[in-house]
């Protein structure tokens, strides 16, 4: 299946890309008046990584500098036998704070930060606060999700490949953890059918397959080595849907499956999009191996306590890079926001020689609109590359419009007739019944003989933004009256809005330009004949041509930062101090990415419904 839809994040070279279980959930059981939340508490006692760096320290056998290699990690070996008596103790202060007292514990950290999340009240958060042992409480919060030619772009084949030994062993040794919505395994992306070489599992890992009805037994292989989900903030407040979120690490969304594909997907995978072969795809880091821990998911996105603990787990594991495209719904509290859990355990992460990319976020291009904040942190900026697929229409007085859409064109030298929406109504259909006719979304309003033969001429409102009208249902209404094709004009209310690239199984064109619009529609209303006596349309003259949008065209005007890529420096926090850090690190390709998708996931708002590829199950994205 495929998902069409401008993914916005960048990538690190070589590594990559920017790089929930309860009968009765607890929030349904809470009387109106309880003010019961889930917080996550930071104690002063360091984690287990950091007291085994002390004891490294002092006996002079290692000395941590950041590197970009396999790590020898004994320090997670030895750091199991610890874990038990962190959670015993853990449990013990909760008992002796919180006497007889009912609350619920979420989760125990204990590799990266000390700690635990708890769904309590807010007098009893304040009890937790007064108790020396604690360093930090904060209300858990929100968060939310943040190739063929770009390899070439970088100058990976011929500099950075070839340094490595080649794509064949570009990453190879390296684990890649990726915070993010899960993976479809299924996707061959992530196959480790590779004859000619072997994929041994390094000997620091020590994570495991997470096994459910939606994640069997075999999902993993030796390259995708590691798979979990987290979700008990979810599950504890009632908002978790496991039909369309999947309790497992089955990616129900799409965004992870995605990202995972962009750092370490397989190299030559073939992108086929409908029926049009586009190329063959490769990850960054091809030979990387590649282990998930879901947090995130598709109906609400994810929390902090969730995605702590997804990242405590993967350092324990063994991971060597941690990718987040992931940033907060709000500014957390705390001096330059880099106080909160999240940023905290990926600080113990970098001590730990585990390097951490995050995307810069998508809330540019306002100065200080940073999502990844902290300077251990490195940040990566979304930019362009020089690839577009560009669609053009071509009108009859020799306008020619560009445009966009993945879609066939129509014949060659051949003018087809334009018929607007409003044109093409039936006698029992006007606008005063339904105001968003114009968006050609129910065959039932048309008559077939105005439309057959014909161009049909369809509004793009913020509608198709929302996910309320989409580019499918469309064509699927242009079908059926027998439209030779379909131009989309966009709506002026549509302006700040990204349009993506869409495939169409017809000639199709989206014209994202207001101004544009206003050509097609002033060509197409001074083409129309009306009868002199009774002013009634008498015949349509305006024609048209559409080039079609599935050839790659190459300019000079790259790279350039996406307009919606994150601005720095570092955003005030909420207090409106300065953090004085810049930001991002750098800027890396992160627009209009081929890439997979999930099997599972619906389509993008624009265009909800399924595509497939040649082999009716293995999905991409762009």
């Amino acid at each position: 299946m495929v998902r069409v839809m401008l993914v916005r994040f960048g990538f690190l070279l070589l590594m990559i890309s920017f790089v929930f279980l309860s009968n009765n959930t607890l929030g349904q059981q809470q009387d109106d008046d309880d003010d019961s939340a889930v917080y996550i508490v930071t104690l002063k006692q360091p984690p287990i990584v950091h007291l085994f760096e002390e004891q490294e320290l002092k006996h002079k056998k290692s000395k941590f500098t950041p590197k970009l290699r396999p790590r020898n990690n004994s320090r997670k070996r030895h750091g199991k036998s610890k874990i038990p008596s962190v959670v015993q103790s853990h449990d013990s202060f909760l008992r002796k704070t919180l006497k007889g007292e009912k609350y619920i514990k979420l989760y125990s950290y204990h590799y990266l930060i000390n700690g635990f999340a708890l769904f309590i009240n807010s007098q009893q958060a304040e009890k937790l606060s007064m108790r020396k042992e604690v360093a930090n409480i904060v209300l858990d919060y929100s968060v939310r999700t943040a190739t063929t030619y770009t390899p070439q772009f970088m100058g990976l084949p011929q500099g950075a490949w070839v340094k490595e030994g080649g794509f064949e062993i570009a990453g190879e040794g390296v684990i890649i953890g990726f915070i993010d919505t899960g993976i479809d395994p299924n996707h061959p992306s992530f196959n480790d059918n590779d004859s000619k070489r072997s994929y041994p599992i390094p000997k620091h890992f020590s994570g495991v397959c997470e096994v459910t009805p939606d994640f069997p037994s075999g999902s993993c292989n030796k390259k995708l080595i590691g798979a979990r989900h987290f979700a008990q903030s979810a599950v504890t407040r009632g908002i978790f849907n496991s039909s369309e979120d999947y309790a497992s690490p089955f990616d129900g969304d799409g965004h992870g499956t995605h990202t995972a594909s962009v750092a370490a997907g397989n190299h030559g995978v073939p992108v086929i999009v409908s029926n049009h072969n586009f190329g063959y795809a490769s990850g960054i880091a091809p030979r990387a191996f590649i282990s998930v821990y879901k947090a995130l998911y598709k109906s609400f996105g994810g929390f902090a306590a969730d995605v702590v603990a997804a990242i405590d787990q993967a350092a324990q594991d063994g991971v060597d890079i941690l990718s987040l495209s992931i940033t907060p719904n709000r500014k957390p509290p705390g001096v330059a926001t880099f106080f909160n859990p999240i940023d905290m355990a990926l600080l113990s992460a970098v001590k730990a020689g585990i390097f951490v990319v995050q995307a810069a976020g998508n809330t540019g291009p306002a100065p200080k609109t940073m999502s990844s904040f902290s300077p251990w942190i490195f940040t990566v900026g979304a930019s362009s590359h020089d690839r577009v697929y560009s669609n053009s229409l071509t009108l009859g007085n020799n306008v020619t419009i560009p445009g966009m859409g993945f879609a066939i064109p129509t014949d060659s030298g051949k003018m087809y007739k334009m018929i607007s929406a409003f044109h093409a109504l039936n006698n029992s259909t006007s606008v005063d019944k339904d105001m968003y006719v114009g968006e050609c979304q129910d065959y039932e309003n048309f008559d077939q003989d105005r439309v057959s033969g014909k161009l049909l001429i369809c509004s793009y409102s913020a509608r198709f933004v929302l996910g309320l009208s989409t580019i499918k249902q469309a064509l699927d209404v242009a079908k059926n009256l027998s439209a030779t094709g379909v131009i989309f004009y966009i709506d002026p209310y549509v302006l700040g809005f990204e349009i993506n690239p869409t495939p169409m199984d017809m000639p199709g064109i989206i014209i994202p330009s207001v101004e544009d619009s206003k050509t097609l529609l002033k060509y197409y209303n001074s083409s129309i004949q009306r009868d002199v006596t009774t002013k009634e349309i008498v015949s349509f003259g305006a024609v048209a041509a559409i080039e079609g949008g599935l050839n790659a065209n190459f300019s000079n005007r790259a790279p350039k930062v996406m307009y919606y890529s994150a601005r720095g420096p570092d955003p005030e926090d909420n207090s409106f101090n300065d953090a004085d850090v810049l930001k991002p690190n750098l800027v890396a390709p992160g627009n209009s990415i081929w890439g997979a998708w999930s099997s599972a996931s619906t389509d993008s708002t624009e265009f909800e419904g399924k595509l497939y590829t040649s082999d009716q199950n293995r999905g991409f994205s762009y």
